[in-house]
């Protein structure tokens, strides 16, 4: 007994050795994809705009900066986050109590309704918020009223986008604590509201705060909401470096915006990497069990027809004009004139647009599912600053400019040994790099949820790092894998800020697709546009329904 643990013991060091090298390994392809793809890119638009004449010209940061209009472009994407943040947060939160705390027919499947806005390109979003409030749009019709190019569009089309960050986050928490405790706090003499406000609020706070931060980056870089409602009065930091870049060709503005941008959303991901440690401790603190029950008086039924009313009015409503407007012709003629090209906007037919995204997503869900598998695993044990610096970087590509990025693989991979742009393959790298973030917080919760003793054990045998995550690993993950990757090809099929450089026009994806034939004018070209946007949304619709039926309580953060 003596010499088998002695044997254990000299063995425990290598096998942490092992560990250690195996991690590296595997941090070796995610940082070597990111710096080709993410980093030179970006760097390559920001040196060619401020480095000209053998040397570097950052008073041009100052300059841009004092500029009255990019002051106004600067307060103006500050404030309307701010206020998209507080007003989802406000209609959002009572929806996240009624999902975690009440049970009711047809629950889980508005669950998956509740999130089909979310995994929705954002040019899809704008569209259906213009078949409502836009010319010609619903409240046009019946009343005369257009919200199209004002803020109220947008502050609403972010409210529809981000409803279900708040109901998963906030919702997912809220389901697992124990009621017992504010039933407590009452029995002692507590009132409702000084038990929610003294017991409740407290633990809800770490993913309050977390849900907000995710919906103010997300509102902060948004462009596709903003370039179709806001018109040429409302711009973000986003659409102003897309119009700096792609009408004005001015890099130098384009490249100071980028770094403002850069500097503000790393500013979002460190205050948000803290919240979600806070989150981490206090989910180890509630009770696992189910606490959804059968609303109970009047005042419980009155706010379970509250937020059903609010999600068929801001969520369902929108999405149902959108599929109207695109059969609002006799004999299916949006669709039908779909498989024709005028030779204009495409110079294909716009129905081979569909072919494309669905080829770029697979093959971008393929690079994501494995560069964010291998760093998910690299970051299944917290270690040091290094693999919290890993982890940040993994996310940037959220927060950083997708208009950067697609503009810097224009200029920097023109050339060998990375010339590729006549390659079909640039679209599915650009999609890739906003897939890995979603690959690695579905996978991380769930790998870090696996016993590190078997990984032990399995490392003391002898099993190679391949062979333990084959054994180990894998089986207790292979769920939240495809879920994962059904996410991952979600949010390739609908990225856009990035494939609007480097789509070719005899190769579009969807949502160029939509964005082009929007910005012509003409009853068809408006009608093709909600066609298309429709055939996306269902698309998108049918990947998450698919999700929510292999997904787990423990599968991701989200």
């Amino acid at each position: 007994m003596d010499l088998a643990r002695t044997e254990v013991d000299r063995a425990a060091p290598r096998a942490a050795r092992r560990r250690g090298a195996a991690r590296l390994g595997l941090m070796a392809l995610p940082v070597a994809f990111f710096g080709v793809f993410f980093a030179y890119p970006v760097a390559a638009i920001v040196a060619r705009g401020l480095h000209a004449d053998g040397g570097w010209r950052f008073a041009r940061i100052w300059d841009v900066l004092a500029q009255p209009d990019i002051r106004h472009v600067l307060w103006f994407t500050t404030w309307q986050a701010l206020a998209s943040t507080a007003l989802t947060l406000l209609i959002a939160l009572p929806g996240a109590y009624v999902f975690a705390r009440f049970d009711f027919p047809g629950r889980q499947f508005l669950r998956a309704v509740v999130t089909v806005p979310f995994v929705l390109p954002t040019v899809v979003v704008g569209t259906a918020f213009l078949a409502l409030v836009g010319r010609g749009g619903l409240l046009d019709e019946l009343w005369g009223v257009r919200l199209d190019t004002t803020v109220w569009a947008i502050l609403l089309a972010h409210v529809f986008f981000n409803y279900a960050v708040v109901v998963r986050t906030v919702g997912g928490l809220w389901s697992q604590l124990d009621p017992r405790q504010e039933e407590a706090a009452r029995m002692l003499g507590a009132s409702r509201l000084a038990a929610w406000r003294r017991v409740t609020l407290p633990a809800l706070a770490p993913a309050v705060a977390a849900a907000a931060l995710m919906v103010f980056l997300f509102t902060f870089t948004s462009f596709g909401v903003v370039q179709i409602l806001g018109g040429p009065t409302f711009s973000t930091l986003e659409v102003e470096i897309y119009r700096q870049t792609s009408e004005i060709f001015d890099l130098g503005t384009a490249a100071v915006l980028t770094i403002v941008q850069f500097a503000a959303v790393g500013a979002i991901l460190a205050v948000h990497a803290a919240t979600v440690r806070r989150r981490e401790s206090a989910l180890r603190l509630v009770s696992p069990q189910t606490t959804a029950r059968r609303p109970r008086g009047a005042g419980q039924w009155a706010l379970l027809a509250g937020v059903l009313a609010s999600v068929a009015v801001l969520l369902v409503l929108p999405l149902a004009v959108l599929v109207q407007r695109s059969l609002d012709a006799p004999d299916f003629r949006y669709y039908r004139s779909l498989t024709s090209a005028d030779g204009g906007t495409f110079l294909v037919a716009p129905i081979a647009a569909i072919g494309n995204s669905l080829q770029y997503a697979l093959a971008a869900t393929a690079i994501a599912v494995l560069i964010g598998g291998l760093a998910a695993a690299a970051l299944t044990r917290r270690a040091g600053r290094l693999v919290r610096g890993f982890d940040a970087l993994l996310m940037l590509p959220l927060g950083v400019s997708a208009v950067t990025v697609g503009f810097g693989f224009l200029i920097a991979l023109d050339e060998p040994p990375l010339d590729l742009r006549a390659s079909w393959m640039l679209v599915p790298l650009a999609q890739a790099l906003v897939g890995v973030p979603f690959v690695v917080r579905t996978m991380l919760p769930v790998l870090r949820a696996v016993d590190g003793r078997l990984r032990e054990a399995a490392a003391v045998l002898g099993a190679s790092p391949w062979r333990v995550w084959r054994e180990v690993d894998l089986p207790m993950v292979r769920r939240a894998l495809l879920v994962a990757a059904g996410f991952a090809f979600a949010v390739s099929l609908g990225e856009f800020g990035a494939t609007v450089f480097i789509a070719r026009p005899d190769n579009p994806t969807l949502p160029v697709a939509v964005a082009r034939l929007l910005g012509r004018a003409g009853d068809l070209n408006y009608g093709q546009a909600m066609a298309l946007s429709t055939i996306l949304m269902a698309v998108c619709a049918i990947a998450l329904l698919l999700l929510e039926r292999v997904r787990t309580d423990r599968t991701g953060e989200f």
